[in-house]
């Protein structure tokens, strides 16, 4: 079976552009902001606090997949506009979860890159749609999905067209229950020494503990990783969603120090 678009052997290595930043090049792409979107007030003094600490993208769900039904399930389009408003004052690219292919041209109207939810990754239906647009895409792996699904995942959208595809390992489901989720940062090797297109990590969603994500931060760029998506939020205690593996910006920025360090020594 052909995996070219993938493949190294197809082609030069894939750099992604979200509007003005490149995910792929030399610089390390930091993607942050809270779970949750939530009142324009809060998310204009996340968005703030960000662009301070030189955060390249803005991060925030606006439609999010939960498991209890009864669960807070994101202030879908009010949060789509609270976004984009944010990001419009303080110049950050916009990337926000899609969940259904219907939803694609709207959620466009607001997002500079469209994410595919680690409960999304098997839908090939989805999939496909991204990969009739030319926006860039952030694809988390499944939450046990093996590599090579994983990969394939990535395929369908290519293959429909698209290839401004970014991987992101965000930790799969093992027998492990101390952390949330078991972050494999063996997937993050093999795909930059294998394939072409960038990879970054959620250390965030990879541990579920805030007291673990500078660490895994770290470990995941000497692993080779291209930037980092970490859930971050002015009072993280108060974040509406997957508070416990929310940072602050204090904690932010000394990942963010750390990885400009290591930039200049890998």
């Amino acid at each position: 079976m052909k995996n070219l678009l993938v493949d190294k052997n197809s082609g030069d290595n894939i750099q992604v552009k979200v509007r003005d930043v490149i995910i792929g090049a030399q610089e390390k792409t930091i993607i942050s902001g809270p779970c949750s979107v939530e009142s324009l007030d809060t998310m204009m003094k996340i968005g703030r606090e960000l662009k301070a600490l030189g955060v390249h993208i803005l991060r925030g769900g606006a439609f999010k997949p939960r498991t209890s039904p009864y669960d807070f399930q994101g202030l879908k389009d009010d949060g789509l506009r609270i976004l984009s408003t944010v990001g419009k004052e303080m110049n950050l690219p916009i990337v926000t979860e899609v969940m259904d292919a219907r939803d694609i041209e709207d959620v466009l109207k607001y997002a500079d890159m469209l994410q595919i939810g680690s409960r999304n990754m098997y839908n090939y239906t989805l999939l496909k749609e991204v990969g009739k647009t030319k926006a860039p895409i952030l694809l988390k792996r499944g939450l046990s999905a093996t590599i090579s699904e994983w990969l394939y995942a990535a395929e369908y959208i290519m293959a429909a067209g698209n290839e401004n595809v970014v991987l992101c390992e965000r930790g799969i489901r093992t027998f492990e229950s101390y952390t949330r989720n078991t972050l494999d940062l063996n997937s993050v090797a093999v795909a930059k020494q294998k394939y072409r297109i960038p990879v970054i990590v959620d250390p965030s969603h990879g541990t579920g503990l805030r007291e673990l994500v500078s660490t895994m931060s770290v470990a995941s760029i000497a692993a080779g990783a291209d930037g980092l998506m970490i859930e971050s939020h002015i009072s993280p205690d108060n974040s509406v969603s997957d508070a416990r593996q929310t940072v602050s910006m204090e904690t932010l920025g000394r990942i963010m120090d750390t990885v400009r360090k290591l930039e200049t020594v890998l």
